[in-house]
């Protein structure tokens, strides 16, 4: 060896030291059902059975409002040029951002995050998809929704 210690301490048989850390919320990598979760942000939504909550109401509106983004008819400008297409590619934009943050809500593998998710977009297209069936059919090959599909 090249006589450092490199972390090293003896009598720890070669094993580095882990410098102390102050307590924080434990890192799931499975599912798991608790009001004690981190959504999102760090100490969000923290102990509290009422902020907890309150972040799966988020996680359900995050959800229905990606759906309503997904199947509505927003109004953008009637000649087609760069700035209706400017304003399709925000609304785009707006559509995706929304769906990596929900994504990211679900990466903290809670089940009560996972089911609302599942409510927010199941009570979207039922709310949003349905009602383009009450629509005339389109137009030469006009779409019924300012927005491509999503694609995952």
């Amino acid at each position: 060896m090249d006589g450092m210690n490199h972390g090293h301490l003896p009598g720890t048989n070669g094993m580095p030291t882990i410098p102390h850390r102050p307590a924080m919320m434990t890192n799931h990598m499975t599912f798991f059902w608790d009001t004690r979760a981190e959504i999102l942000f760090s100490g969000w939504p923290g102990t509290r059975t009422g902020m907890y909550a309150v972040a799966l109401v988020f996680v359900f509106a995050l959800c229905l409002l990606i759906e309503w983004l997904s199947h509505s008819r927003l109004p953008v400008p009637a000649k087609r040029g760069f700035a209706a297409g400017v304003l399709q590619s925000l609304l785009h934009v707006l559509r995706m951002g929304l769906a990596y943050l929900a994504m990211l809500a679900l990466m903290s593998f809670n089940v009560g995050v996972f089911l609302a998710a599942l409510a927010g977009h199941a009570v979207g297209f039922l709310a949003f998809a349905k009602s383009e069936e009450a629509r005339p059919p389109p137009y030469a090959g006009k779409a019924t929704a300012d927005l491509p599909p999503m694609s995952c």
